[in-house]
């Protein structure tokens, strides 16, 4: 290549990347602008190839730095660089990626693959083989070059079909396979790592014996890398072709149960996620029986605190006066509201609160970033729990002699663990350990005011795992104790444990329902006092354990001595925190199952939270047309908007018709009307649960815009978009029983979407019953309209509703199914059976609906005749005949009195 720099250029160039490396962060400012208005220039591109890959005599540094920009660019503005700067980028690095630094090899390596990545390999039809080429070649520097691009070209390629074909993949495999024994352990790491990228394509079984061969050889490497690519093969071959392995199950498990035993941690790491691959395999049970002597107690030692863990956890310390740092404190993100019919306690049945496994030693976020990484100790931890669930109480022979040793241990280190291997079989093992619960959840307790604070955090997320048992024991003094003791670890001095008390309290919470009741007055003084003691990171979880209280005990709390230590904090922290502030969300969404809970209670505080939600909604619609128009605008923050919309549906929810006032005098229509266009989808989810809820409160101020709205709600009954869909489902169907059989005009709009969704096989549960429940209600008000589609959704109907329990919402969908089998009682002769079947599934219907199936039953049954009844009817199981002959008399013929 003939191009040639201006040296006056070069060494100017040359003075700016040195400069950026500038420990003065004014000088790196202004370099950093000066070099991204020269990214414009193409030969500036040149000079960048020039110094990475002609100036050998220039610092690594510089050179690298060189490289570095000029990936950036070519990632940023590729498309815009000249044929002749591209293959001039092209052939200085395949020239240069043997160079003697290492540095500047794994620098061109990356360069590479962005070039590739960006023109594709068609483009670059000589790259593949030329680098395999240079593998050949026996110059060692440029063997390790061309595979260090060729490991990140196949990381890059891995997941992408389409450019796996184009790939000469049949001449890749064997390479990388004979390459896997090199002398230099780097090329031996990289040769491994390099197949795993290729275990799904089929070419690679035909290569299978030799493969695992290869693995074998250097399966004990002196390098920990080797070994740790080795085991990630393995476990990577399991989940793909475990059929190639079954042969070598046994020397594959003992070697696993070897390395995850291994000195270097990497590798025991990557070896012990080998048992969460086998535990998920068929040939688990089979396969792993005979050896778990000897994998619990490996699996066990694994759950214990390392000594670099125990330093980072800085162990007993008191620091509840501490601020966090902002970095400690992870992004909250929030959950948009997903409607549902089904409904328990008074609350949707999908509300979240953050779960006590996200705060446990598997899945928790600790103040120190590496704590919070996942580890030995939770992928240990992770494969017992998965274990358990397969090997149920065939696990405990051989785990309960550990864990007593453990759990009684003076070593606090041990007896931790002990806790954490308790908590990490609770739900696999439940029925085995049942008889030593009495005992061990005692312990636990006592376990909470252990004198370590890790001790105390594990105590609080391994009895959050036992609450299910804790609340069904007929004696009352296991959950008062569990109440007692936890509240006083909602206050604990140090804050990992009051984040433990926190998320297990919230569990509790969940399990124990209506059972808190008698305690509400101690927990509301604990959690009120906690918000006073309480940093930044942990108030953002006590506010779940408000939520997640009042979504538990509902109208409960709605008694003036509750609400009157419970609104005062919240409402100071409401108006503490600026428009602006992400720790608005988990507030907003705690004040939501709030006002659910406190019905009319919530009253007082109505109208200034309406107000601010309104206004949130409105500023962030501003802001999104603001930056529509003008792009120079960053798009603002929607999950304001989302969070403010649901704690309205909330609101509207809880205090009912008294929403009206409100309504009425605001834009909020005008707004919602806005918001369920939007392009986000989680904005439109939002807002069709905010127009039910709207619907059913205040239907007058609604009715005005249902011309607009109806149209936007068909449009999104998208099944791909499931949360969406469901909303605008339900939506419907509120709609529906408002307006009654005026909604006829709107059914071309959303009838046939809908009967599409209930015959689909791929439709999550919620959705299929409120799609269900949505046509029954349109039948209820236009029977004559939907009755003649009733062959076509009546059996998935039928199937779906099934299972839901008695309530509002069933009883109008299943009024209307009957409302169209009397216009049309031919649509339903066929699939007769599902509709008996759905029948049967009720509990207590109301007197007229009861009479209704009645008749509809036994007018069925009469018109069939004697003997196809007899048939019929002997088809049916058991129960289910049982259940028709003593609900609604319905019998065979031969024993019809």
């Amino acid at each position: 290549m003939a191009w040639q720099p201006n040296e006056v250029d070069l060494r100017q160039i040359l003075q700016l990347l040195k400069e950026c490396q500038s420990p003065n962060t004014g000088i790196q400012s202004a370099v950093q602008n000066k070099l991204e208005s020269l990214s414009c220039y193409p030969d500036f591109n040149n000079y960048l190839v020039f110094v990475l890959t002609k100036m050998a005599t220039e610092d690594d540094h510089t050179r690298s730095l060189a490289g570095l920009i000029l990936k950036n660019n070519v990632k940023s503005h590729y498309e815009k660089f000249p044929e002749n700067v591209r293959q001039l980028i092209k052939y200085e690095c395949l020239h240069t990626i043997g160079d003697p630094s290492p540095l500047i090899r794994a620098i061109v390596a990356i360069l590479i693959t962005a070039v590739a990545r960006n023109d594709g390999f068609a483009e670059w039809q000589d790259l593949i083989p030329t680098l395999f080429q240079l593998v050949d070649s026996g110059n060692y520097e440029a063997c390790e070059g061309a595979f260090l691009a060729l490991h990140n070209i196949c990381e890059d390629v891995a997941d992408v079909a389409d450019v796996i074909s184009a790939l000469p993949v049949n001449i890749m495999i064997p390479k990388f396979i004979q390459y896997i024994q090199h002398y230099s352990p780097k090329i031996r790491s990289l040769a491994v790592a390099c197949i795993c990228h290729f275990m799904q394509v089929s070419i690679i079984s035909h290569h299978i014996q030799e493969l695992i061969q290869s693995l074998f050889a250097v399966a004990n490497d002196e390098s920990g890398e080797v070994r740790k690519n080795v085991c990630h093969a393995l476990v990577t071959l399991l989940g793909i072709r475990i059929d190639h392995l079954v042969p070598f199950l046994n020397g594959i498990i003992e070697y696993m149960l070897l390395r995850t035993q291994d000195e270097d941690g990497n590798v025991a790491l990557e070896a012990c996620e080998f048992w969460l691959m086998i535990a998920e395999q068929p040939v688990c049970k089979q396969a792993l029986l005979q050896y778990l002597p000897s994998l619990v107690p490996v699996l066990v030692g694994g759950m214990k605190y390392s000594e670099i863990d125990i330093m980072l956890l800085k162990g007993d310390e008191d620091d509840e006066a501490v601020p966090d740092k902002e970095e400690d404190i992870k992004p909250r993100f929030h959950k948009s509201k997903l409607q549902s019919h089904q409904r328990v306690n008074g609350t949707d049945d999908n509300q979240h609160h953050v779960d006590a496994t996200e705060n446990s030693e598997e899945e928790d976020s600790d103040d120190d970033e590496m704590l919070s990484e996942w580890n030995l100790r939770k992928c240990s931890a992770a494969a017992l729990d998965i274990l358990a669930s397969v090997f149920g109480n065939d696990l405990l022979p051989v785990l309960l002699p550990i864990l007593k040793d453990a759990l009684f241990s003076e070593d606090w280190v041990t007896k931790e663990s002990g806790i954490l291997v308790l908590g990490a079989v609770a739900e696999g093992c439940l029925r085995g350990l049942n008889q030593h619960l009495p005992t061990l959840i005692p312990f636990l307790i006592k376990s909470l005011s252990d004198e370590k604070a890790p001790v105390r955090s594990i105590a609080c997320w391994t009895l959050s795992r036992y609450a299910h048992w804790v609340v069904n024991q007929s004696q009352k003094s296991f959950i008062q104790n569990l109440i007692t003791e936890l509240l006083k670890r909602l206050l604990d001095t140090n804050k990992r444990v009051q984040e433990a008390a926190c998320s297990a309290f919230a569990t509790l919470e969940e399990e124990a329902c209506s059972t808190l009741v008698p305690y509400l007055e101690h927990i509301i003084q604990t959690l009120v006092f906690a918000f006073s003691k309480y940093q930044r990171k942990n108030l953002l979880i006590l506010y779940d354990a408000f939520g997640t209280l009042a979504d538990s005990v509902g109208h409960h709390l709605n008694k003036p001595e509750l609400i009157n230590m419970l609104m005062p904090p919240l409402i100071q922290k409401w108006n503490a925190l600026h428009d602006q502030d992400r720790d608005l969300f988990p507030l907003l969404e705690c004040l939501s199952s709030i006002a659910i809970a406190l019905q009319s209670g919530f009253l007082p505080y109505a109208e200034p939270v309406f107000q601010r939600c309104v206004s949130l909604v409105e500023q962030t619609l501003k802001q999104s047309l603001i930056q529509t128009q003008n792009d120079q605008y960053d798009q603002p923050d929607k999950d304001f908007m989302i969070v403010a919309l649901d704690l309205l549906s909330g609101l509207t929810e809880g205090i009912d018709k008294n929403i009206d006032s409100l309504v009425g005098k605001s834009n909020l229509l005008v707004l919602l009307y806005q918001c369920m266009q939007d392009q986000t989808d989680e904005v439109r989810q939002s807002s069709f649960a905010l127009l039910g809820d709207l619907t059913k409160a205040c239907f007058r101020h609604v009715q005005q815009y249902i011309g607009d709205m109806m149209p936007l709600l068909g449009k999104n009954l998208t099944p791909t978009l499931v949360s969406v869909c469901n909303n605008s489902a339900w939506a419907i169907g509120e709609v529906a029983m408002q307006m009654g059989s005026d909604v006829q005009p709107y059914l071309s709009l959303v009838l046939d979407k809908l009967i599409e969704i209930l015959n689909r096989d791929d439709i999550p549960k919620t959705l299929l019953e409120n799609t269900a429940i949505t046509v029954g209600r349109l039948g209820y008000v236009c029977p004559h309209e939907v009755a003649p589609k009733l062959p076509h959704f009546i059996q998935k109907w039928c199937k779906a509703l099934r299972c839901i329990r008695d309530n509002e919402e069933k009883d109008s969908a299943f009024r209307g199914v009957c409302r169209m089998i009397s216009v049309n009682p031919a649509g339903v002769v066929p699939d007769f059976v599902y509709f008996c079947d759905a029948v049967a599934s009720w509990h207590n219907p109301k007197e007229d609906l009861k009479e209704t199936f009645h008749k509809i039953l036994h007018g069925f049954k009469m018109q069939v005749g004697e003997e196809n009844w007899r048939n019929f009817f002997g088809l049916f199981p058991p129960l289910l005949k049982e259940r028709l002959a003593n609900s609604y008399g319905v019998k065979s013929f031969d024993h019809w009195e």
